[in-house]
């Protein structure tokens, strides 16, 4: 098999590392890629949200498989371009990747299905409106962005003022773009966050092991939200009776509902949940795989990962063939200096040599580059230390033991991933 993976994160470098262990897989490409995943595919250097670069490479390397990591290409409607051509890709069509490219969208989906979630006050398209809002909800609020805003589109705001200045932010001055053109107001959810991810063939699907992430920029969840400052895998996150109360709640209803809309759905669905006392909420739904959450997962991953994507593209997944490793999977990031706000790329990066040499430790690369045979910082997330063992701890600890041989000029992360299970009023985007 010859892969085409697209994107340039970690996400996608956890996708390149799992293919090429594959014995069915003899070439893999990555469009736009990083500078770690030079060294394990061949990159492309082309926008992989651009539909059109994207499938005029194909036509030139003719992959016999495509998978898409970044939620763009699919918003964009990648997918809906190469299944006319019979070309074999992982990924929802532009219609289902509304889920993730339209906050009210999502929202008025839940609540046709009656699929538990957050209550909505209303979506707004002025200021002006947002505000006479406000005065009538309760706080802390959640306000989020509907389109698509590179992670910085929801705030849990804590009272009117800074409510006014989030809006501001994003209605008036335009600080995220298009994606800011609508707001909507939600009610604050308490519990714990947590990640469940399925993988579909329309038909049949089957969930990944469970995943918790950190969205908070420093420890002890303080701080803005990040697209993820690390993220932790255990059986233990999730006993029996919560992952069927999930599939019968949740799950399935979503399913249900995408075929009763006309919605064929293909490839990865995040569920973004909130486990509230009265039962697990929908937050948000990501058309794709979360990122830092992937690494975390796919370290404890034990199948042909390129079969069981083939199998997806061809309609005919079998879930029995999705193994797991026992024990845990850990992701620490490392990010630049600053992160989220205003950071430096091109600091040059030191001691990944070092970490080729730790068993059960990889060092996924986010936001890097080659210059020469150098590895410098190119982006906010800069690495991904993963490791996977027998227990939580033992890959905490060999995931901090290797960060700690790395360093770059502003080099940031957080000490405690995996040691707070408990976050309150987490919004996530």
């Amino acid at each position: 098999m010859k892969v085409l993976v697209l994107g340039g994160g970690g996400r996608e470098h956890a996708l390149v590392w799992k293919l090429r262990e594959s014995p069915r897989v003899e070439k893999i490409w990555c469009a736009s890629g990083n500078g770690g995943i030079a060294a394990e595919a061949e990159c492309v250097a082309i926008d992989a949200g651009d539909v059109a670069s994207v499938v005029a490479l194909a036509k030139k390397i003719q992959p016999d498989l495509t998978v898409v990591g970044p939620e763009l290409p699919l918003v964009n409607g990648l997918t809906d371009a190469f299944r006319p051509r019979n070309w074999a890709v992982v990924g929802p069509s532009k219609q289902a990747a509304q889920l993730e490219g339209s906050k009210v969208f999502s929202k008025e989906f839940l609540a046709r299905h009656k699929i538990p979630t957050a209550k909505m006050y209303g979506s707004f398209h002025s200021p002006a409106e947002v505000y006479k809002a406000l005065n009538s909800v309760a706080w802390p609020v959640v306000i989020k962005a509907d389109g698509l805003c590179a992670g910085k589109g929801v705030f849990l705001a804590p009272d009117l003022a800074a409510a006014k200045d989030f809006v501001e932010r994003v209605m008036e001055k335009n600080e995220l773009g298009p994606g800011g053109k609508r707001i909507l107001l939600e009610e604050t959810l308490e519990g714990e966050e947590l990640s469940f991810i399925i993988l579909t063939d329309g038909k049949r699907f089957a969930p990944l092991i469970p995943t918790r992430d950190h969205k908070r920029v420093f420890d002890g969840n303080q701080g803005p939200n990040t697209g993820g400052m690390g993220a932790y895998s255990t059986d233990e996150l999730l006993p029996d009776h919560l992952r069927e109360t999930i599939r019968l709640t949740v799950v399935e209803p979503t399913l249900r509902g995408l075929v009763a809309d006309g919605i064929p759905y293909q490839g990865f669905l995040y569920i973004g949940l909130m486990l509230t006392t009265s039962g697990p909420k929908v937050l948000e739904f990501n058309c794709r795989l979360g990122d830092p959450e992937t690494q975390a997962i796919l370290a404890r991953l034990d199948f042909d990962l390129a079969e069981v994507l083939r199998d997806v593209a061809a309609g005919c997944l079998d879930p029995s063939k999705m193994l797991w490793k026992p024990g845990a999977g850990v992701c620490v990031v490392l990010t630049s200096g600053g992160y989220p706000g205003k950071f430096e790329n091109g600091m040059p990066i030191d001691g990944l040599t070092a970490l080729g040499q730790i068993t059960g430790v990889k060092a996924l690369h986010a936001g890097t580059r080659l210059v020469g045979d150098t590895i410098v910082t190119n982006g906010g997330r800069v690495l991904g230390v993963t490791a996977a063992a027998a227990t939580l701890d033992g890959a905490l600890a060999a995931a901090y033991a290797a960060a700690s041989k790395i360093h770059f000029e502003g080099m940031h992360y957080r000490k405690d991933i995996g040691a707070h299970p408990t976050r309150q009023k987490a919004a996530g985007d």
